[in-house]
C-alpha cells in the first residue's frame, strides 16, 4: 500500500519523524492506557507539573485518574532489570491545565532509558534530545545542567537539607539577593548561576570552583555533544534545577526559534527510581506537541 504523507498534518509528520528517530536508534515503542490508579500521582504530586488531576471512580470502586504523566507510569510497569538496559520510546496523550486554566489534552513523544546507566546512555540521550530539536527547526539549543555539581556546592556551603529545595528555586530565579538571604556563604553559587553560555566558557568556572567528579562528568557529556557537531547548539545554564526528591545528576531542556518556552526536557532521575522502590537508574525526555503548534508548521 503506497502511503501519501501529506494527508498528514505538521504536527503528525513530526510525531512520525520522532518515532522514527527513537525506533532507528534501537528503542521499542511503549503503550500505555490512559488512567492509572490516583494513588500512584497522589504520592508523587510534587514531581507532576500541576497537581490539578481528573480523577473518576471505576465500577470497582477505585479512584483513578486520567494520566498528567508517561514517566511515572512506565517507572511503575516495571521491574528492576538487574544490569540490563531498556530503552523505550512513546507518543502519548497526557491530561493537564492549560494556561487558562482548563484541562487539555496534550502530546509527547520522548524516550526512556532505564536500568544500568551509564555514561554511554546519557550521551546517546543528551544526542537525541538534540536530533529531536534538528527534526523542529535548523535554529535550535538544548541548556544543560548538572544537579550534582549543584548539591556539592550546597553540601560545602553547609546548606540544611529542609532549605536545599528552597535554594535551588533562587537559583532558577538567578536571585542572588534571596540566596543571600536564604542562606551565608553564597558568593560560589552566586557565580555559578551568573555564568551560563558555550561550555568552553563556563568549564573552567567549575574547575575554578572545584566541583569535583560531577563537573568532570559534565565536561565528558559535552565534549562527546562536541565531537557529534553540535556544539553550535549546546549551552551550560547553571539555572535549570529540578526536585532533588526525584531528579540528580544531568538535566537539560530544548528551544527552538520561534517558541518562548521550552519545548523539550529532560534529566536523570535516579531519584524518582528509589521513590517507586526499584534500584535501577533512569534518564529520559519528552518533546512537548503542542507547544510546536506555535510555529504554525514543522519541518518534518
Amino acid at each position: 500500500m503506497n502511503f501519501d504523507p501529506e494527508i498528514l498534518s505538521g504536527e503528525e509528520r513530526l510525531a512520525l519523524a520522532l518515532r522514527t528517530l527513537y525506533h532507528r536508534s534501537g528503542y521499542t515503542q511503549f503503550k500505555m492506557s490512559k488512567f492509572e490508579e490516583y494513588d500512584l500521582y497522589a504520592r508523587n504530586k510534587d514531581y507532576l507539573i500541576s497537581d490539578n488531576i481528573l480523577t473518576f471512580t471505576d465500577v470497582g470502586g477505585r479512584l483513578m485518574a486520567l494520566k498528567p504523566d508517561v514517566t511515572l507510569s512506565i517507572v511503575r510497569s516495571g521491574r528492576d532489570l538487574n544490569g540490563g538496559v531498556q530503552k523505550l520510546y512513546y507518543q502519548e496523550n497526557v491530561y493537564r491545565p492549560g494556561a487558562s486554566g482548563a484541562f487539555r489534552e496534550l502530546t509527547q513523544v520522548g524516550i526512556e532509558t532505564i536500568g544500568a546507566v551509564g555514561e554511554a546512555e546519557k550521551i546517546e540521550t543528551l544526542l537525541l534530545a538534540l536530533r529531536s530539536l534538528a527534526c523542529v527547526s535548523d535554529d535550535y539549543r538544548l541548556d544543560i545542567s548538572h544537579l550534582g555539581v549543584l548539591s556539592a556546592l550546597l553540601s560545602r556551603l553547609a546548606v540544611p537539607e529542609e532549605t536545599r529545595q528552597a535554594a535551588l528555586q533562587c537559583v532558577a530565579r538567578k536571585s542572588a539577593h534571596e540566596l543571600a538571604r536564604l542562606c551565608d556563604g553564597t558568593e560560589e553559587l552566586q557565580r555559578l548561576i551568573g555564568c551560563s553560555g558555550a561550555p568552553e566558557t563556563v568549564l573552567p568556572l567549575l574547575r575554578e570552583l572545584d566541583c569535583g567528579a560531577d563537573a568532570d562528568e559534565l565536561e565528558r557529556l559535552t565534549d562527546a555533544l562536541a565531537a557529534e557537531g553540535f556544539q553550535e547548539h549546546v549551552s551550560l545554564d547553571f539555572s535549570i534545577v529540578s526536585n532533588l526528591n526525584y531528579y540528580n545528576g544531568v538535566v537539560f531542556r530544548g528551544f527552538v526559534s520561534g517558541v518562548p518556552a521550552q519545548v523539550l526536557s529532560g534529566g536523570q532521575y535516579d531519584r524518582l527510581m528509589l521513590r517507586q522502590g526499584r534500584r535501577d537508574r533512569a534518564v529520559g525526555f519528552a518533546v512537548y506537541m503542542d507547544l510546536l503548534e506555535r510555529l504554525g508548521g514543522d519541518r518534518a
